[in-house]
């Protein structure tokens, strides 16, 4: 057996925090936004949720902004050398926040049974298991088919959120009644949610470390426009923005307030990767080479410093730079608006219109296409700009009514997770806004992408992932715009708000307020 290092990180953190943490105590108040559809994070996964429930449910495994795994419910584990069998040893005294002990049954039923019915993402991961078994009450073990190169990735508290096998079993799981005040095992309880005002979490005092977590209670705030939360943050009413929660041109104001931070960490997990999908199947986005001159006529570099205020970096491929098994090694599409019109040229191009559908998630977005439609036009495309709200634009993406569409979608730190439902033919399926919405087909590169997944050795997938790269980037499928960056703005007296790999989802485990 290949024995993966047990460690006790956050018993060890909690131990070692200053004493000042320990007695520190207080309240956070978070903006969330928009308000979340639900907090069950068995049945709903969106941002929001997340966001809030991470700090209800837990799952097995937790990672660092490295994307290493470190013990969450589990406390050690360990993967056969055949990369079939991974074995997970479960920590002591875990409870329920309804008081009843969480044991590898519950495990069994989370992964075998509840999310296999409900978590679409994490489905196609458990395709690969044969099996899941209690071998005793702590310990679980989950048996493969094949190998999966990125298994051990799966077991965050989004992806494989613990569910209550005694709440849950034998019961309609999206009608069940407690789904409207969720039961965890995490450093907070669900206390009140007052709808289109606050969701109130307050400390779990049985939680499983001694110590943790160091604050009385957390506050999510709903406050329905940017600008509202920015002066929500300047007067005080809340304590951390986080990513994504005001307009860009409003951070740099925000961040040179006396007393406030600011990071980037804690992205690196989910790695926002933001792109145009290009219509694959008619018109002119149909057209390779059409598709390349898109490329080479947009300033990526522009856009980002000035629609983004300089938070992100220009991709070069599907694969974020943050994203294990990245490679540099492909055709790199700089600003070149001549090479764009000779392609355009070389094509035939006819002048045939093109829409352009944003994002309707603020006005970053809609300057951000109308940056697009200048660059385009200037080498003499004919763009149009179809807006639409987010219920329009969930109908237009998913019934592939469009020509080309921002969206931007998590990468879950492998791109057997998050990167290749977005290019292979299995995943074209209307009715999703999620998945190959472009519509792009290359059966040879679908079965590398499935072989690289299967792949046990690191070394032997990063080969492969570098071949994908170099092909993919070539068929141009989408045009890549942005690794985006969310900063975190937050009190400059809230310490350790940030740890892990998934940032403010779950930081209100370890954070603390220096008084």
């Amino acid at each position: 057996m290949k024995h993966l290092k047990a460690t006790t990180f956050l018993i060890a953190a909690a131990l070692a925090a200053p004493l000042a943490a320990q007695e520190a105590g207080g309240r956070l108040d978070i903006v969330v936004q928009p308000e979340p559809p639900g907090l069950m994070l068995g049945l709903v996964q969106n941002g929001p949720t997340q966001l809030v429930a991470g700090d209800i449910y837990e799952g097995l495994l937790i990672y660092n902004t490295d994307l290493e795994p470190q013990p969450g419910l589990a406390e050690s584990w360990e993967i056969s050398e055949d990369g079939l069998t991974y074995t997970f040893k479960l920590h002591e005294g875990v409870k329920w926040h309804d008081g009843e002990d969480f044991t590898a049954d519950d495990v069994v039923f989370s992964a075998d049974v509840f999310l296999r019915e409900t978590h679409a993402r994490l489905r196609a991961s458990l395709a690969y298991v044969e099996s899941v078994t209690a071998l005793d009450p702590l310990t679980v073990e989950f048996k493969l088919k094949e190998p999966f190169g990125p298994f051990i990735s799966v077991f965050e508290a989004a992806t494989m959120p613990m569910i209550p096998k005694h709440i849950y079993e034998g019961t309609d799981f999206a009608t069940n009644e407690m789904n409207a005040t969720p039961i965890g095992t995490g450093p907070f309880k669900f206390d009140e949610w007052v709808k289109g005002s606050y969701i109130h979490l307050v400390r779990n005092e049985d939680y499983y470390i001694d110590g943790l977590p160091y604050l009385d209670e957390v506050y999510y705030r709903v406050i329905p426009d940017a600008a509202s939360r920015a002066v929500a943050f300047e007067t005080g009413e809340v304590d951390v923005l986080p990513g994504g929660s005001v307009e860009n041109w409003d951070v740099p104001r925000l961040t040179e307030m006396e007393g406030v931070c600011s990071t980037g960490e804690g992205w690196e997990f989910f790695a926002p990767h933001a792109w145009m999908w290009l219509n694959n199947r008619e018109g002119p986005t149909s057209n390779k080479l059409f598709r390349q001159a898109v490329m080479y006529a947009m300033n990526r570099e522009f856009m980002k410093d000035v629609v983004w205020n300089g938070f992100g970096k220009v991709p070069t491929g599907p694969i974020s730079s943050k994203t294990n098994f990245y490679s540099d090694d492909v055709t790199h599409y700089d600003y070149d608006p001549d090479k764009a019109r000779e392609l355009l040229a070389e094509m035939g191009y006819d002048g045939e219109p093109v829409r352009i559908l944003p994002l309707p998630y603020g006005e970053t977005w809609q300057r951000w296409a109308e940056a697009v439609r200048q660059n385009l036009t200037e080498v003499g495309i004919n763009v149009e700009i179809d807006s639409a709200d987010v219920a329009g634009w969930n109908e237009k993406t998913s019934q592939w009514d469009y020509d080309m569409a921002f969206t931007y979608l998590y990468q879950y730190g492998d791109p057997a997770l998050g990167v290749s439902r977005n290019y292979t033919a299995d995943r074209i399926k209307k009715g999703s806004p999620w998945n190959n919405v472009e519509g792009y087909e290359n059966p040879e590169l679908d079965e590398k992408w499935f072989a690289a997944a299967t792949m046990v050795s690191p070394e032997e997938r990063q080969a492969a992932y570098e071949e994908i790269q170099k092909e993919i980037v070539d068929d141009v499928p989408v045009a890549w715009m942005l690794e985006l960056e969310f900063p975190t703005i937050y009190r400059c007296n809230i310490k350790d708000l940030v740890t892990t790999g998934i940032g403010v989802n779950d930081g209100p485990r370890n954070a603390w307020i220096e008084k």
